[in-house]
């Protein structure tokens, strides 16, 4: 059996231990967007930069609505979610350039949800050799800019889509 070591998400798995709560919706309370790296708000759910990100550019679409179960949301809500996606891919591939994504939702600790009772849908760009020696040599995660950076470089670009409410 092979495995993958992530070192670098140490921190987040230290803090989730001890965490109580729900990451989406404190951020949502912050009523600051910038500060909470809120990229975009759609009618019923909102782009949020993942702070603990596997790549630059990492983000979440997740609800407004504090649910854990997917197939209980409306179908309103999800339609948007999969019109988010589509306008979360377009924009990471004119600002980063990636040569693909992984996206996906983890449903249920035992599934690898590090926050199980609000859904949440991962876009994490990807390039062809992001996966190298320094997580599993060096245990450290290099990204070539901090959240700040990613947060001012995508918003612009959520803030003129024409999803706009």
């Amino acid at each position: 059996m092979k495995y993958l070591v992530a070192p670098w998400r140490e921190e987040y798995v230290r803090k989730l231990a001890h965490k109580t709560g729900c990451i989406f919706c404190e951020a949502l309370n912050l009523k600051d967007d910038a500060q909470a790296f809120i990229l975009f708000r759609g009618k019923f759910n909102f782009i949020i930069l993942n702070k603990f990100p596997y790549n630059p550019g990492h983000l979440m679409i997740a609800p407004y609505l504090h649910l854990s179960r997917f197939e209980e949301a409306s179908k309103e809500s999800t339609d948007e979610l999969n019109d988010l996606l589509k306008l979360s891919l377009k924009i990471l591939k004119e600002v980063y350039h990636p040569h693909g994504f992984n996206t996906g939702m983890n449903f249920g600790q035992s599934a690898g949800a590090g926050v199980v009772d609000h859904y949440h849908l991962h876009v994490v760009p990807r390039w062809i050799g992001d996966a190298n020696f320094m997580p599993l040599i060096g245990q450290t995660k290099v990204l070539i800019e901090d959240l700040s950076q990613s947060y001012n470089r995508l918003k612009p670009y959520f803030q003129d889509s024409n999803l706009n409410p």
